[in-house]
């Protein structure tokens, strides 16, 4: 008497499509996988001065525009890139709460162009100042932007986004370098690490310990 083998072939395929699948690697959709989080790390810099094209005209110079600032945030990014799209709704919550406390957020275009940059920002515009280092993939290696990430140990390809936290006590009057010390995040800024040390820096005490809105934040 012969026996139907097709059920036994095909419960052993089910088992191993079932297999592979369990056993693959989480993909960049599985939880948060496609975020490039990024701990604050003291950093030596020699952090230079520099005076760059504003994305809405004219120009700015980064020291004069810190000079009214207790801490500024400089935030250097690719407006094509995914993880910049994540941190950027991050930056302007922070931005529209510790402003009015003395947080400065200025943003430095890289390796896209300033037409990129602006549609991103869409018709409002950005909700702190942008400038152009660099319009031109090609350049990745070339920047500012590209040495100071190494230096922190960031050897992404783009390098997008990378931020850099300057403390006014830190901030030199005059000279090439504007501050020797520094605090980065060589990828995404993790939210409740960067408004803690938000907080510490403008003297504010740590959050839940008053109202939100001694924080300078918006009143209605």
């Amino acid at each position: 008497m012969r026996h139907n083998r097709r059920p036994l072939f095909w419960a052993a395929a089910l088992l191993a499509v079932f297999g592979a699948v369990a056993s693959r690697p989480a993909r960049a959709n599985d939880a948060a996988s496609d975020h490039e989080y990024a701990p604050l790390q003291a950093a030596t810099l020699n952090y230079k001065d520099w005076t760059y094209p504003a994305l809405d005209g004219g120009a700015i110079n980064l020291r004069a525009w810190a000079k009214d600032k207790k801490l500024a945030l400089v935030v250097y990014f690719a407006p094509w890139c995914g993880n910049w799209r994540y941190e950027a709704e991050t930056l302007a919550r922070l931005h529209a709460k510790y402003r009015a406390a003395g947080l400065g957020v200025i943003a430095v275009n890289e390796y896209g162009a300033s037409a990129e940059a602006k549609a991103f920002f869409g018709a409002d515009g950005p909700p702190y100042p942008v400038v152009i280092e660099s319009e031109d993939r090609s350049r990745v290696g070339e920047t500012p932007h590209a040495m100071y990430r190494r230096m922190t140990g960031d050897f992404r390809s783009y390098g997008s986004p990378y931020n850099v936290f300057i403390e006014a006590a830190a901030m030199t009057e005059a000279g090439e370098v504007l501050a020797e010390r520094v605090t980065v995040a060589n990828g995404e800024l993790i939210e409740a690490e960067a408004e803690a040390f938000i907080r510490e820096k403008l003297g504010l005490p740590p959050a839940g310990e008053q109202p939100e809105e001694a924080a300078g934040g918006d009143r209605p």
